[in-house]
């Protein structure tokens, strides 16, 4: 068996403007992101932590490291999903995230699962 598909995790991501929760006046954007998490591999895995990286459109960077997500670290069996959502906060309507997951296999490997990069957005901001 390949070891590229024994280690393999699919992350989709979803994102909604928060309007009630930002602040315009004071460069306050909010977003919430859904991300479902999914063992396309043929070992049981655990997520360990997480690394975000929040680009605003004046390029301001804000790292995110720690462990889990919102307070969990879930195994995910070959085929099985995890999904939750939590939010970010920005100073420009328009902005990116990207990063991974660090995931330990039930035979001990650790890999990363890269999150591609996602755009957060302000509706009627981008065409």
């Amino acid at each position: 068996m390949a070891d590229s598909k024994k280690y393999e995790i699919t992350v989709k991501t979803h994102v909604e403007y928060i309007p009630d929760q930002s602040d315009i006046d004071q460069e306050r954007y909010v977003f919430a992101y859904t991300i479902t998490i999914t063992n396309t591999g043929n070992v049981a895995a655990q997520l360990i932590s997480r690394h975000w990286v929040i680009t605003d459109a004046t390029n301001q960077v804000q790292e995110v490291r720690g462990l889990g997500v919102i307070g969990e670290q879930p195994l995910l069996k070959p085929g099985e999903s995890f999904e939750y959502t939590s939010g970010c906060v920005i100073a420009t309507p328009v902005g990116t995230m990207h990063g991974n997951y660090q995931m330990t296999a039930e035979d001990g490997t650790k890999f990363d699962a890269p999150v591609a990069e996602f755009t957060l957005n302000m509706p009627r901001v981008l065409h």
